[in-house]
């Protein structure tokens, strides 16, 4: 029996997550005819893990992912129950907003967003089988004996790739919380000639509210000021529900140190490789023996459940063991446990084996995007959809494809490292992870990203009408710092810089001059010139920042600038490696594995030396000589005739 034809699109999104969900939208916004398949209607976006959005670069790319027309800040910022803004003490690159969510409703609302996505179609369904017809991509095959033709597929699984939970000696084949997972599609992959990955992550147990002695921890309430992470969020009214610290302490080490033998990890049962930068409580306790404490969170998921997520202590050791531990801490004296902390293991696709488009180079149209690539986290997940959705649209489009730099976008540094370095673990995205960090803020991704966004279409009337308001905003107050003038006659100016500790004018200076002083801030200047209340504070730090850190920003911009005189330089294509004299052979195997689309992303490859970049740059120009060459004596002969 012939499987029945659910239908013909131009691009199908296999998985629900948000990957998923951003890839659809932005493939569904730029006209293309797109079916998201989903294993469970019920669990579209769904945070699996830590009821959070932002953080540390993360909170940097969910601004990214608005300022070109995405969707995770709008609908974070729609369901926070808290938010702050980390490392406020610190310098502006490594600021970042993070809020906390109520997962069940940031489930339900973005559900109901591409429910209602024109060009949109959501089906139940699980996929088994990617069709392919010579080397491009043709469809889906589904269970039910159901099929879905398309132009384009853009594979967003998550961690559902034969994944299996396991809880001290028990494994159970299911995806996050129990729910159904792909146990098909991985050997299907294979088939296809794709080079799979065994990874593993955890996560920690939701304990009962009502267990927890508060008194006994350290309470960390959200900031009073609104925060957004979209600057179209206009509306502030949502709660402020607090979280709350507490630590482990040696007795709780000894609880584990016991029971290591019954920990997933220690005694084998894992095969798959976890994340460095989330170890479980167990691998804590052994690899920083020394330390006494390690600092845990508390953290509701949301204000119609009871659960706490307790952040810090991912484990795969048994219930009881998990009771028992917990039960030595500060606070969780007499803690219920609602629902067990477990591992998961489950299959991804070596990202390697992707162009900078994220498509995958051995099958023409098939994409991937998320914890499929080898990365962590929902922000992670939710660019790299972005990023298919929009290249696998523009592909169908005939246009050229759209791909940011290291420079341009921490979304650029992620994508620019797992298709070039690939990765041995859980990827996570960190601030030190890039070189221009200062150029890379939170507060400006708008600025870097949305003309971008409205080039390629996603970014719509009303955000370009806000944006620009912003830019002419921003520009104001820089016109204001450099014309204006403060004299240190004036005796209210005279008693703000003694109160400050600052020295006093002799003369006349400009705001902006002023502003350059230690401890001098921008909002007290405006109020001093009489011009407080007239601008936004975004707009105010904006400026400040630009002022403050000016000879900085301009030595980074002078930095990207040289470098992307040999960055940017194409690869082409039909280049064959071994025909490059001079070139060592590991390097010509790895980049010819690789296909690196420019000098830069070939300087980046894992054993491809700054000595073997050199050989490629005399190789390309002596080329490029030649073939002008020929070109020039081709005219004169044309001329002869």
């Amino acid at each position: 029996m012939n499987p029945y034809l659910g239908g013909k699109y131009d691009i199908i999104v296999v998985g629900g997550g948000h990957a998923g969900v951003e890839a659809s939208l932005a493939s569904a916004r730029l006209g293309m005819k797109t079916l998201l398949l989903t294993l469970s209607l019920d669990h579209i976006a769904l945070m699996p893990c830590n009821p959070s959005v932002g953080g540390p670069a993360k909170g940097h790319v969910v601004r990214e992912i608005d300022a070109l027309g995405g969707q995770m800040a709008l609908n974070a910022d729609a369901t926070q129950i808290q938010m702050r803004l980390l490392n406020s003490s610190k310098g502006p690159a490594v600021q970042a907003l993070r809020a906390q969510s109520d997962k069940h409703e940031y489930r339900m609302r973005m559900a109901w967003t591409v429910q209602n996505q024109e060009n949109l179609d959501v089906k139940q369904a699980a996929a088994e089988r990617i069709i392919v017809e010579g080397d491009h991509v043709a469809g889906v095959l589904c269970d039910h004996d159901l099929k879905f033709l398309s132009r384009a597929v853009i594979l967003t699984t998550g961690t559902y790739l034969k994944s299996r939970i396991i809880i001290g000696k028990e494994l159970t084949p299911a995806g996050p919380n129990n729910q159904p997972m792909a146990g098909k599609l991985s050997a299907a992959l294979k088939d296809l000639g794709l080079e799979l990955f065994r990874f593993k992550t955890g996560t920690p147990a939701r304990v009962d509210r009502r267990s927890i002695d508060f008194s006994k921890t350290k309470e960390q309430p959200g900031s009073e000021k609104p925060l957004a992470f979209s600057y179209m969020t206009k509306e502030f009214n949502r709660p402020n529900i607090s979280c709350y610290s507490t630590y482990t302490n040696p007795r709780t080490h000894d609880v584990i140190r016991e029971n290591l033998h019954l920990a997933p990890k220690y005694s084998g049962i894992i095969e798959g490789v976890g994340a460095r930068y989330c170890p479980s409580i167990e691998d804590k306790v052994v690899r920083f023996a020394d330390r006494d404490a390690h600092l845990l969170f508390l953290e509701p998921e949301g204000l119609f459940t009871n659960e706490i997520y307790v952040q810090g202590m991912s484990t795969g050791l048994p219930y009881e063991i998990q009771e028992k531990f917990m039960r030595t801490i500060a606070g969780l004296e007499h803690v219920e446990i609602m629902r067990p902390a477990y591992a998961i293991e489950y299959d991804g696709v070596i990202p390697t084996q992707l162009t900078p488009t994220l498509e995958y180079k051995k099958i023409k149209g098939l994409y991937g995007a998320g914890q499929i690539n080898g990365t962590s986290g929902y922000e992670e997940a939710a660019c790299q959809g972005l990023m298919a959705g929009i290249n696998a649209s523009l592909k169908l489009k005939g246009e050229e494809p759209f791909i940011l730099k290291r420079s341009d976008a921490y979304i650029g540094v992620l994508i620019d490292d797992l298709v070039n370095k690939g990765t041995n673990e859980p990827y996570r995205l960190f601030t030190s992870r890039a070189e221009y960090r200062l150029l890379l803020r939170n507060d400006n991704a708008d600025l870097r990203l949305t003309e971008l966004g409205r080039r390629i279409g996603l970014v719509n009337e009303e955000r370009w009408r806000v944006f620009n308001e912003r830019v002419e905003e921003i520009k104001a107050v820089k016109t204001w710092l450099v014309e204006s003038k403060f004299k240190g006659s004036e005796e209210k100016v005279a008693a703000y810089l003694d109160d400050k500790g600052s020295a006093p004018l002799r003369g006349g200076i400009s705001g902006a001059a002023l502003l350059k002083r230690p401890n001098i801030d921008i909002r007290e200047l405006a109020a001093l010139d009489d011009r407080a209340g007239q601008w936004h504070d975004d707009a105010l730090n904006e400026a400040e920042i630009e002022v403050k850190y000016e000879g900085y920003l301009q030595k980074q911009r002078d930095q990207v600038r040289r470098f992307e005189k040999t960055e940017g330089r194409r690869i082409p294509d039909d280049i064959n490696y071994r025909d490059v004299s001079g070139l060592r052979l590991e390097a010509a195997e790895k980049m010819d594995e690789i296909r690196p689309y420019t000098i830069g992303q070939a300087s980046r490859i894992s054993g491809v030396s700054p000595a073997d970049i050199s050989v490629l740059l005399v190789y390309l120009t002596s080329k490029k000589n030649k073939e002008q060459k020929k070109i020039e004596e081709k005219g004169k002969n044309h001329d002869c005739l």
